[in-house]
């Protein structure tokens, strides 16, 4: 982390020959959030990285500094990312006559695995066997062409989307989502095709195009209506739904938002715990989860810290949603001044899940809070910035 996103911000300002006045008019972010987060003495929401990089019409990865290169280097996962590139390319070549699949029942299962091992927090293992994986399953998808082959090479493109999204490669997995429509159709999976717009509305979310998040959550409903009743669709339906009140906190909207965490509470009564549905760690559990991340986005910060504590989590709740849960209540315990609290749930996240909370923009945004606040912290404090790249 060579340098911190205030710093790219006040780069890329330069760059677009803006002053901070000018910045701050455009992105109606205030002049004095502006120049505290340039000089590094506030930390940047993504509420408000998302209105300055659309006010300077740039990624938001280009604000963060993602992805993490010499980190990924240091990682060996650099490494990783070409082949899951190359084997999201060969999608419509139909079958390679030089390659010898496995039997469509090992590579389903193997496809299981590998979503396990993503939710277990071994990104590396995962994204090292994923290329053979999409390969082979896209030959037995042409060869046999069943409904079955298709939705095991669906959950490989959902696998490399997690890969590319958990690593901050966006371009990449933009493509794996186009993939994973392009063998939902063939699939005719109408709950493949509303999941993928639930994934798809996260990365507008992370783009901090709301709107378009929006319209992708309408479409999301939209598809899945045409899905059988049942437990499946009951839980996308549900993840569409907190997906959506996300993107109304961070669009202020709290109205909006209370009610599409009042539909999705209503129906994780009726589902129950149902974490292994398409892996979306769907529940009570993850309703309540999803109420803290919507009052952060709120900035209702006290309020999230508060009905952190009355959550429950499952002790067999994904690893990989448990960190993400620690990494944002830390956010909201540091935007309170609750700065050693912040860090112990840093330190969780990073015990829970290592790879994915090195990572993780928001990891990286309450460090940087904290260390601004000059606040006296743990002697680890320091160590635990070397680790992520400070």
């Amino acid at each position: 982390m060579s340098e911190h996103t205030g710093a790219r911000i006040a780069t890329t300002r330069k760059r677009r020959r803006l002053t901070q006045r000018e910045l701050a008019d455009r992105s109606n972010v205030s002049y004095s959030t502006l120049t505290k987060v340039e000089q590094g003495q506030m930390p940047a929401s993504p509420s408000v990285i998302g209105s300055l990089a659309r006010a300077l019409s740039v990624p938001v990865v280009e604000l963060t500094g993602q992805p993490y290169l010499e980190e990924l280097r240091q990682d060996h996962l650099d490494g990783l990312i070409n082949p899951i590139r190359e084997a999201l390319n060969v999608y419509d070549l139909g079958v390679d006559p030089d390659l010898a699949p496995r039997g469509l029942g090992e590579l389903t299962s193997k496809a299981e695995e590998l979503c396990m091992l993503i939710r277990a927090t071994d990104i590396k293992q995962a994204a090292a066997e994923l290329p053979s994986l999409i390969c082979e399953a896209t030959t037995v998808a042409h060869a046999e062409g069943t409904t079955e082959a298709w939705r095991t090479l669906a959950s490989g493109y959902r696998t490399a989307y997690d890969v590319a999204t958990k690593l901050g490669f966006i371009d990449l997995a933009a493509i794996a989502l186009d993939r994973l429509e392009w063998a939902a159709q063939r699939a005719s999976d109408p709950v493949l095709g509303g999941m993928r717009q639930y994934l798809r509305a996260l990365a507008y979310l992370r783009a901090s195009d709301y709107r378009t998040g929006k319209r992708l959550i309408r479409l999301g409903m939209a598809r899945l209506e045409q899905a059988a009743a049942g437990q499946e669709r009951d839980v996308v339906t549900g993840q569409l739904h907190l997906g959506a009140a996300v993107l109304a906190g961070r669009a202020k909207d709290s109205d909006t938002a209370e009610g599409h965490l009042a539909e999705a509470g209503q129906i994780a009564d009726r589902t129950g715990p149902a974490e292994k549905v398409h892996w979306l760690a769907f529940g009570p559990a993850n309703v309540g989860a999803h109420r803290v991340s919507v009052l952060a986005e709120l900035d209702e910060y006290g309020a999230a810290v508060d009905k952190a504590r009355d959550i429950q989590l499952p002790s067999d709740w994904p690893l990989s949603r448990m960190s993400h849960h620690y990494a944002e209540v830390a956010r909201a315990q540091m935007w309170t001044g609750r700065t050693e609290a912040a860090f112990r749930n840093l330190l969780e996240a990073r015990k829970l899940a290592p790879q994915q909370t090195r990572y993780h923009p928001i990891v990286r945004e309450t460090y940087s809070g904290l260390e601004s606040a000059k606040r006296r912290m743990p002697d680890d404090f320091i160590n635990f910035g070397a680790w992520l790249g400070a």
